[in-house]
């Protein structure tokens, strides 16, 4: 839905392709607006190429009737390279959370898909058999950054298994721990100290562990109640000399972490895996590397999108190409970390909903309501009638984010028309444990690709 300034407008049909010539205008998104909005350039240009014959349609795009005002990118290629569309494709925009494909895929280079979070119990203390009880300090290490209300509960269920029900000691949680997306390790520290034992439990936490073991269709942790109890305090710190582990908790797969993360855009967990990968400045540097991108068209400042990232869609495409290249080296598909848009819950849920659309594409989106004065992208993948799969990459800044929503929605629909109408990917969505990034409480949704209230 661009506007479109009849004047400006010179429609020109070249084999089965419509080609939309017009003025352009665009202001470097590094620097201020003039006095004003500036009103969203016409349409990106559609290049000329050979068709499926009578698939080539014109492509219809409704006006406004009120203007959109913003600067916008747009890359749009077949997966052999051949350049649907483009605008302002080497100039650098904000990609808010679609940065996050750039976390994904060094991740996945780094770590693998099968990769696990471990996380560790330890005691420095005895078991009394005949009391059930742990005479010593209970000590957890680890930086899963996905564990949850259910994997504490989990851990109480392991703890029963083998005899403790009670520890006459501290907690002691390592500086790293986390828990239910919370930087604080105190915080987290003291949110497991309550879900450990079922008095205290909250009912949230119960909920979350009712759901997950029916999820996995485990009926005989459903008729127990896993406890733990402590007398002692919380404190910070590393397991001490001469510990003894108890046993080891596995987070799921890297894979499986990647698919909430970016089917929920989480904040949070982008920044935690993104430490073990050396930060904004080690995945920027490892990525310019690799990729053979030009510094300045790629730095990074977070690996949530949050803040003033710079991209430009033509090294944004390059990453979405690497990501794909690094699945299929796994035997993977970009669904299989990517939201599925009208089918998996998220920030695709309700977009591109309709019959003919649902399941035609597969993108990470990007939402920052105030830095660059509003910032919304849309990057992945959309598959047509023809057959065609075409990747794109849609930047939008100086703005109101969900006009930017609508028009990027406009511009993957008139590909699709284009090439004969959308066509959905083969999907068959797996029961993930969706729960642990689902969660409808304002801490989490503060970690969503959204701005924090308080920025």
């Amino acid at each position: 839905m661009l506007n479109l300034e009849t004047s400006a407008k010179t429609l020109i049909r070249i084999g089965h392709v419509l080609v939309f010539v017009g003025l352009l205008t665009f202001v470097a998104p590094a620097q201020q607006p003039a006095a004003g909005p500036t009103p969203i350039s016409p349409p990106p240009s559609v290049q000329p190429g050979p068709l499926p014959t009578g698939q080539g349609l014109p492509v219809a795009i409704p006006e406004y009737a009120t203007p959109i005002h913003g600067i916008q990118g747009v890359l749009a290629e077949t997966i052999d390279g051949r350049v649907l569309a483009s605008q302002a494709e080497n100039e650098t925009f904000n990609p808010a959370s679609s940065v996050k494909l750039a976390t994904a895929l060094v991740a996945l280079q780094s770590l693998g898909p099968n990769y696990r979070y471990v996380t560790g119990l330890w005691t420095s203390g005895k078991v009394d058999a005949s009391t059930g009880t742990l005479n010593g300090d209970l000590i957890l290490s680890g930086r899963d950054p996905s564990f949850h209300h259910e994997h504490a509960v989990m851990l109480a269920r392991e703890l029963n298994s083998l005899g403790i029900r009670s520890v006459n000691g501290n907690l002691i949680v390592a500086q790293t721990f986390t828990m239910n997306f919370d930087w604080s390790a105190m915080r987290a520290g003291s949110l497991l100290f309550d879900t450990l034992d079922a008095a205290t439990r909250s009912p949230a936490a119960t909920q979350a562990w009712l759901d997950e073991r029916t999820r996995a269709g485990d009926t005989a942790s459903l008729r127990t109640n896993p406890s733990v109890t402590i007398s002692g305090s919380l404190e910070l710190g590393p397991a001490p000399p001469g510990a003894t582990l108890l046993f080891t908790h596995r987070s799921s797969r890297m894979v499986d972490i990647l698919k909430v993360l970016l089917c929920y855009s989480n904040n949070f967990m982008a920044e935690r895996i993104g430490d073990t990968l050396g930060g904004p400045g080690g995945v920027q540097q490892l990525l310019v590397s690799r990729l053979k991108l030009k510094p300045e068209d790629f730095r990074l400042a977070s690996l949530s999108g949050l803040g003033v990232n710079r991209v430009t869609p033509r090294a944004m495409m390059k990453i979405f190409r690497a990501l794909r290249a690094e699945l299929a080296r796994h035997k993977l598909a970009p669904s299989d970390i990517m939201p599925v848009a009208g089918i998996d819950p998220g920030t695709l849920e309700e977009r591109f909903t309709s019959p003919q659309h649902r399941g035609s594409v597969i993108a990470k989106t990007g939402t920052l309501i105030s830095t660059d004065s509003g910032a919304s992208s849309l990057v992945g993948q959309m598959r047509t009638q023809s057959g065609t799969v075409v990747l794109f990459v849609i930047f939008n800044q100086h703005g109101n984010v969900l006009r930017f929503r609508a028009n990027q929605d406009e511009i993957v629909q008139s590909i699709q028309r284009t090439l004969g109408g959308p066509a959905p990917f083969s999907y068959h969505p797996i029961a993930l444990a969706m729960r642990l990034s689902d969660t409808e409480n304002e801490a989490t949704k503060s970690k969503s690709e959204y701005e924090p209230k308080d920025n």
